[in-house]
């Protein structure tokens, strides 16, 4: 008894380590890059290309600033976040309300037309908008590059929110209704409140999606409203690569969205799993 006892800890011991062996694996395989992308941040060119000086190096700052003085990126993060912000405030305003009326009126022929939209590929609106934009002169815009950005986050915020809303119980909103509120009241003071976890998330993965788009950008963008995307082009010369000019530059691009998604990690996790079981 006593030997199969401590065979079976033994066993759950291997278990165990192999688990955090697996998990040690895995961190160091996705955060590798991020590490090596903060160090070379603060090496000379000579440095980076040089695979021998990966820790032994003179760290140095001048790659952060020639990024704000010598590329001036602080037109092109205010930019990106101007533009982030107001597509992602508008994608909530119109998919917030669209996902609860799909979820509760169980519209299942609009969610896969939604879907569909989602997973058609984005490059294929970009011939029309261009043609659009330039017909109503709207090019280099702020209003072209967000109406682009809205096209695509819309999608990704209804959808998400969709089982979400239907893992609600209904019998909130009777009670809500039964005394006295709207529709729209109902959705205001109920639902919304209760749907603060998916909506960060939706909201979340919309604000990313906009940060990081180059293509629209790319296009639509003006000298006036360049985004980060864009802006690290500049980097790149005919005749040369400031490496660690870019590699600054991604730092810059990716530390708020990693201190976004650190900070807001729970609520994250709780509106990615709240509609997979529904009450």
């Amino acid at each position: 008894m006593l030997d199969h006892m401590a065979g079976s800890k033994r066993q759950k011991m291997i278990r165990i380590t192999l688990f955090y062996l697996f998990v040690l694996f895995v961190l160091v395989v996705v955060l590798f890059p991020f590490f090596w992308m903060i160090l070379a941040s603060f090496k000379k060119n000579a440095d980076i290309l040089n695979v021998e000086r990966l820790f032994r190096f003179v760290p140095t700052f001048k790659n952060y600033i020639s990024v704000f003085v010598d590329y001036d990126f602080i037109k092109p993060l205010t930019n990106s976040f101007f533009i982030s912000f107001v597509s992602t405030m508008l994608a909530l305003l119109l998919g917030l309300p669209a996902a609860y009326a799909i979820g509760r009126g169980r519209m299942h022929l609009f969610s896969g037309i939604i879907l569909m939209i989602r997973i058609v590929p984005a490059i294929s609106f970009l011939v029309p908008w261009y043609l659009l934009f330039t017909k109503l002169k709207l090019t280099g815009t702020y209003t072209s590059l967000i109406i682009c950005h809205l096209i695509v986050s819309l999608p990704t915020i209804i959808w998400i929110m969709i089982p979400y809303f239907e893992s609600i119980p209904r019998d909130l909103e009777e009670a809500s209704k039964i005394d006295g509120a709207s529709n729209m009241g109902t959705f205001c003071r109920i639902m919304m409140p209760l749907s603060t976890p998916g909506t960060l998330t939706a909201g979340i993965l919309a604000f990313i999606f906009s940060w990081n788009n180059f293509m629209f950008a790319l296009i639509l963008c003006s000298s006036r409203t360049t985004t980060l995307p864009i802006a690290i082009y500049q980097f790149i010369s005919y005749s040369n690569v400031n490496w660690g000019g870019i590699m600054a530059a991604s730092v810059i691009i990716t530390m708020p969205i990693i201190l976004i998604s650190f900070f807001l990690q729970r609520h994250i996790i709780t509106g990615l799993t709240a509609g997979a079981v529904k009450g």
